[in-house]
């Protein structure tokens, strides 16, 4: 490779070549690691952080010989704040706050605690879309003792930290604050108590317990647990991170973890600071209030690529995540999985099917757009993708959903977007003035064209059409033809439409309109 590609994940993975560039490191790979807090159910933005990860980790296998491995590890021993808003049960929830979230009964009955079930729904998702990871569980790892030689590190530089953290804050939390979080033995609830005592040389703490007791408790083996700043600190340090991302609105948090890590001994991960995720309304999405879109909500209308591709893109700037994103998505995939054939080895890696595929994105199946599987499905009133496979079939009689898998699951994928989101919001107007006779010369047109007309032709008839009914600018004449036939603002190529839909069955469809037909009905 001459020189980087000018992405962002092979510019992040330099990093990481740059940090081993006098040799491996001792463990014998370069680490990466996503981070996850189960009080909530997994949502999009947690699959994102580790889709961006990989992609990262890819690049730098395209840059080093260095082995690399993905660590996703799950904060599972955090005590719970607050009831989430989308799980069942929720008041059987309330007696159980304070307490880690794997000693939580998990409300939905499937698994041993709330902990484990979301990080079952986490795993489960992240193996369906074959990432190749390590996972980690915060409660296993403090309590089989793979912490404790750095919490004990923690504890014998109590006070260095101490004096990263205080000045970050108030007067009232400074006088009770400790890097340790006491796990009480009868409530097994996650205490904020204060310390009131550091025993370095027995390797515990004593803290005052909420009944007012003085209580010694070691600081290993999952008696404690860290307070989040240091704690995200003790785990690079324990485990050896060399890259993380990391929500913006977690860069202050940052700065003061990569002062811990370095009072521990570790050199502080390098990291990218990722805009977040809003939902229609602008409001960042949350865990807990279980806003903006789900994984399985976007996997019912598109494929999975179609998601990877929107976690590719512009992870600096702050993007809605909604329902109406998904098309545009889809389209954008197909237009970079054709490019990619004709592009030479610098502009392919450039591409961001590249790094959704790990460099070996599939042969393109038939250009047809999903926008055009969309408008296909209201102009046909197709129930079933079967319906959009003959008229695929007649524009293309090779194909079929063997030889295209990609374009028969787009089908199914659109019927369903279509009925969902689409149809309730048609609005169909009749033509008006030159339009109705703009209208007429072009089913005439249609009538007399093969059933299958080319596609790039049938467009020059359109514009001949529109130039000489005297539309000015010709987009009124385009708009004419989405508002009257098809009931929305934007639509497809209409000669690529008309293509795909048949001649005789657009000629048809504009003579129904001209006879004052209402096509909503």
């Amino acid at each position: 490779m001459t020189s980087t590609p000018k992405v962002w994940p092979f510019e992040e993975a330099v990093k990481l070549v740059e940090r081993y560039r006098s040799g491996p490191p001792e463990k014998g790979y370069v680490l990466l690691e996503t981070g996850y807090g189960p009080s909530g159910l997994p949502h999009i933005g947690t699959f994102g952080e580790v889709m961006r990860t990989t992609m990262v980790r890819h690049a730098f296998a395209a840059l080093s010989t260095i082995p690399a491995k993905l660590v996703c590890f799950s904060d599972d021993m955090d005590g719970l704040r607050k009831v989430p808003d989308n799980i069942p049960n929720r008041e059987a929830m309330e007696p159980h706050l304070g307490k880690a979230l794997t000693s939580i009964p998990d409300p939905f009955g499937t698994h041993a605690s709330f902990g484990h079930h979301n990080n079952a729904r986490l795993r489960a998702f992240l193996d369906a879309f074959g990432f190749d990871y390590e996972f980690k569980s915060a409660t296993e790892c403090y309590k089989s003792g793979e912490f404790d030689e750095t919490l004990l590190r923690v504890l014998a530089e109590h006070q260095a930290i101490l004096e990263v953290i205080l000045p970050t804050l108030g007067e009232e939390r400074q006088a009770t604050y400790s890097p340790f979080l006491p796990v009480c033995e009868q409530t097994e609830r996650v205490l904020q108590a204060k310390v009131e005592e550091y025993r370095i040389k027995d390797g515990t703490i004593v803290y005052r317990s909420e009944s007012g007791a003085l209580v010694e408790t070691p600081v290993t083996g999952g008696r404690c647990k860290l307070q989040w700043k240091a704690d995200w600190a003790m785990r690079w340090a324990a485990l050896g991170v060399d890259y993380e991302m990391y929500g913006k609105d977690l860069t202050p948090s940052v700065v003061l973890s990569a002062k811990i890590s370095k009072i521990l001994g570790h050199a502080p991960p390098d990291g990218f600071a990722y805009e977040l995720f809003l939902d229609d309304q602008g409001q960042k999405i949350s865990k807990s209030k279980g806003n903006g879109l789900s994984i399985e909500e976007w996997l019912a209308y598109a494929p999975q690529e179609s998601l990877a591709l929107y976690m590719f893109q512009s992870p600096k700037k702050a993007k809605r995540l909604y329902f109406d994103v998904i098309p545009r998505q889809v389209d954008d995939y197909l237009t970079f999985l054709q490019k990619y054939q004709a592009e030479d080895e610098a502009k392919r890696l450039e591409n961001p099917v590249w790094h959704i595929h790990e460099g070996h994105p599939p042969t393109p199946e038939l250009p047809i757009t999903f926008g055009l599987l969309l408008n296909l499905v209201g102009a046909c009133n197709g129930e079933d993708k079967s319906v959009l496979w003959g008229f695929i079939s007649r524009h293309a009689p090779d194909a079929s959903p063997e030889t295209c898998p990609l374009l028969d699951r787009l089908a199914g994928y659109a019927v369903r977007y279509y009925h969902d989101f689409i149809r309730p919001q048609k609005s169909y107007r009749t033509p008006q003035g030159k339009e109705i006779a703009a209208l007429e010369e072009l089913r005439s047109v249609l009538e007399k064209m093969p059933q299958t007309p080319d596609a790039e032709k049938m467009q020059e008839e359109i514009f001949r059409i529109g130039r000489e009914h005297g539309f000015e600018p010709m987009k009124d004449w385009f708009s004419c033809l989405y508002e009257v036939l098809l009931g929305a603002a934007q639509g497809p190529r209409m000669g690529s439409f008309i293509a795909l839909y048949g001649a005789k069955e657009t000629a048809r469809l504009i003579g129904r309109v001209l006879a004052g037909e209402n096509l909503a009905a």
